[in-house]
């Protein structure tokens, strides 16, 4: 069974950037999807990126194309998401996700780590 753990998470200033890591804890991690979804208090879940096994396979919602970039290390079970010029409407607790290909958050699907916040002030 996977555990997900994120970190990275802080406060920054819009324009700001910020690295999250979410590193798994055994090699299966290697073998399927892996996601960043985010989520504010009263809203839904959302994913940000996703990122297909071999890493050749990346997907964003529109509102970061550009500024997001993710990434994996599958030799050392650890999923990225570089966070550039961002912006207040980015804050949110992000989570790291498993098992989940592509941007569409589904109740009960896939594993997830405990999330990391991500603040940014104006």
């Amino acid at each position: 069974q996977v555990q997900l753990v994120e970190s990275g998470g802080g406060s920054v200033q819009a324009g700001g950037s910020l690295t999250l890591s979410c590193t798994a804890s055994n090699r299966v991690y290697s073998t399927t999807c892996m996601g960043w979804f985010r989520q504010v208090p009263g809203k839904e879940r959302e994913g940000v990126a996703s990122i297909y096994p071999s890493g050749g396979h990346t997907f964003y919602t529109d509102s970061v194309k550009g500024r997001f970039h993710i990434s994996r290390d599958n030799a050392a079970n650890t999923l990225y998401l570089q966070m550039n010029s961002l912006k207040p409407e980015d804050t949110a607790m992000y989570y790291c996700a498993a098992d989940i290909c592509g941007l569409r958050y589904i109740e009960g699907s896939g594993y997830w780590g405990q999330g990391t916040q991500v603040t940014v002030s104006s």
